[in-house]
């Protein structure tokens, strides 16, 4: 173990305890942490600063708005459902559509169907605080379900590719880019099974890419 680490350093890949350590704790300041921990925050934060985001269809903050939920998705039939202060993609559903036979029966994004109750039922938990990053009372977040375009059909499962970047000091270093798989669910979250694969910044071509432990 501490052999491999040693030539990871080595070759100039930069471990996670080493990225938090060196670069995350010391370069930013805690008291800005919430910013990006929350997620209806951050959502605020972008929206202000003109950036494109889902469109938020509606906010639950404690357990007696539970019951808004069908109102507030009324004019929707796809949307996703998750916590502000989740982390790992726990407690996020991604509701595809709807029953042609009942508005009030939802279809995920596997094909399954779950009732209005169910749904209510999971919201419940997430305002509990049941995903959220301190066990602490949660809000949950409704929101357009973004469609991703065919051009990834060949290398995306059902969802969305994302791409993240880290930016030291204003420039950007390194980038990754998040492919939904079957083992996923769909969901770009490399915790549930989600490809990452590196992304050389000047070109904008993916390198290798990682599901779970192994090279692919």
């Amino acid at each position: 173990m501490f052999g491999i680490s040693k030539r990871l350093a080595a070759a100039g890949v930069l471990g996670l305890n080493e990225r938090n350590a060196e670069l995350i704790m010391r370069l930013n300041p805690r008291h800005l942490y919430p910013r990006v921990d929350d997620k209806a925050l951050t959502k605020k934060l972008a929206i202000e600063a003109g950036m494109a985001v889902p469109e938020l269809y509606g906010l639950i903050t404690n357990q007696g708005e539970v019951r808004e939920f069908a109102s507030i998705v009324a004019g929707h039939e796809s949307f996703v459902i998750k916590p502000a202060n989740g982390s790992g993609g726990d407690g996020i559903v991604v509701i595809a559509g709807r029953s042609k036979r009942k508005r009030d029966t939802y279809r995920l994004g596997n094909g399954m169907l779950v009732s209005e109750d169910d749904l209510e039922h999971h919201i419940s938990n997430i305002v509990g605080g049941q995903y959220s990053l301190s066990g602490n009372p949660d809000t949950a977040l409704i929101e357009y379900c973004v469609q991703f375009d065919p051009l990834f059909g060949d290398v995306s499962f059902q969802g969305v590719p994302d791409i993240r970047v880290n930016v030291y000091r204003g420039y950007p270093v390194m980038s990754m880019v998040r492919l939904p798989t079957r083992i996923s669910d769909g969901k770009a979250n490399l915790h549930q099974g989600a490809v990452g694969a590196g992304v050389d910044i000047a070109t904008g071509r993916t390198l290798h890419g990682v599901l779970r432990n192994s090279v692919v």
